[in-house]
C-alpha cells in the first residue's frame, strides 16, 4: 500500500452564482482511509466536495494536491490520481454500461496509444465488483435508478485513483445494496488504500464506515475526527435540529443516532427516570 499524497483545503471560500456557501474551510484528508461528509440539507457538502474536485474555482483559499495547487496540475494528470462521482451525473444517450464504464479508462489513453490489456482488465474488475457484467451490453436508459448507480461507482473505479470522492454513492439504493456498496468500497480502501471522501445522509451508516468525520454546518466545518468524537447528541441537536440520543452500535460498536421525535418524549423521560 502506498501511502497517498496529502489532500487539503487551505481556507477556501466557495460558491454559485456569487452567492457564497462555504466560508473559510480548511481541512486535510487522511491519506489512505475513508473520511465522510455529514451535515444538514443545503450546509455545503456537495460544494466542499467539487470545490476539492476542481469543479467549482475557490473564490479564497486554494486546494493542494502533494503540496501543490490543484489548479495547477494539468487535468489528466488529476485525473490519473483523482476520481469523482457526482450526485446527479447525466448519461450519454443510447451509451451501453460497458462503454460507460470503460470512459473511466480515459486519463489513462493516449491519442496514439489504443485499448491495453490493463484498460480491458479494469473495465472488467470493475464490473463485477458492482455485480454488473450480465448489464454489460445493455443500454443505460434500460437500467433502474439502482442499477445505474452501480454503473457509475463502476466508471470510478475502472479510473483506478489514489483518491475517490463520491457524492450520496448510495443514492437509489435499497438498503441491502447500500451496504454491499459500502463495504466493497471498504474493501477497496483496506485492499488498495484508496483514499475515499464521501458525502452521506444516512449518519449511522457514516458513523460505522467512516475512519474520519468531516461535519459542515451552514457552509462551515464546525467538528472533525473519529466517529466516537463527533457523533454526540450535541452535535447533532447543533447541525441537524434533531433531538436524539447516542447509544453504542451493538454490532459495529460505531455510535448510533436514535431520534427522539414529538411522539415518543414522553416515553424518553420514562426510560430516563426509570
Amino acid at each position: 500500500m502506498k501511502p497517498t499524497q496529502a489532500f487539503q483545503t487551505e481556507g477556501i471560500t466557495a460558491g454559485y452564482d456569487n452567492k457564497t456557501i462555504l466560508h473559510d474551510v480548511s481541512i486535510t484528508i487522511p491519506s489512505n482511509k475513508i473520511s465522510i461528509i455529514i451535515g444538514a440539507n443545503g450546509c455545503g457538502k456537495s460544494t466542499l466536495l467539487k470545490t476539492m474536485a476542481r469543479l467549482i474555482k475557490p473564490t479564497s483559499g486554494q486546494v493542494t494536491l502533494g503540496g501543490k495547487p490543484i489548479n495547477k496540475i494539468p487535468p489528466k494528470q488529476l485525473a490519473r490520481v483523482l476520481g469523482l462521482l457526482p450526485q446527479s451525473p447525466i448519461v450519454p444517450e443510447g451509451i451501453t454500461v460497458a462503454d460507460l464504464v470503460g470512459r473511466g479508462r480515459f486519463p489513462h489513453q493516449t491519442f496514439l496509444k489504443g485499448w491495453t490489456k490493463m484498460d480491458y482488465e479494469a473495465v472488467s474488475d470493475a464490473m463485477e465488483m458492482m455485480n454488473i457484467t450480465e448489464f454489460a451490453d445493455r443500454s443505460i436508459d434500460e437500467l433502474s435508478g439502482g442499477q445505474r448507480q452501480r454503473v457509475w461507482i463502476a466508471m470510478a473505479l475502472a479510473q483506478q485513483t489514489d483518491i475517490l470522492f463520491l457524492d450520496e454513492p448510495t443514492t437509489y439504493l435499497d438498503i441491502t445494496y447500500q451496504i454491499e456498496i459500502l463495504d466493497l468500497l471498504t474493501d477497496l480502501n483496506r485492499k488498495y488504500g484508496t483514499t475515499i471522501v464521501m458525502v452521506l445522509h444516512d449518519i449511522n451508516l457514516s458513523a460505522r464506515y467512516a475512519d474520519y468525520i468531516f461535519a459542515l454546518q451552514k457552509g462551515r466545518l464546525v467538528a472533525e475526527g473519529e466517529p466516537s468524537k463527533v457523533i454526540t447528541s450535541t452535535l447533532i441537536e447543533d447541525i441537524f435540529g434533531l433531538h436524539c440520543t447516542v447509544i453504542e452500535d451493538p454490532v459495529s460498536g460505531s455510535p448510533s443516532v436514535i431520534p427522539i421525535g414529538r411522539y415518543h418524549v414522553n416515553r424518553e423521560l420514562t426510560l430516563i427516570k426509570g
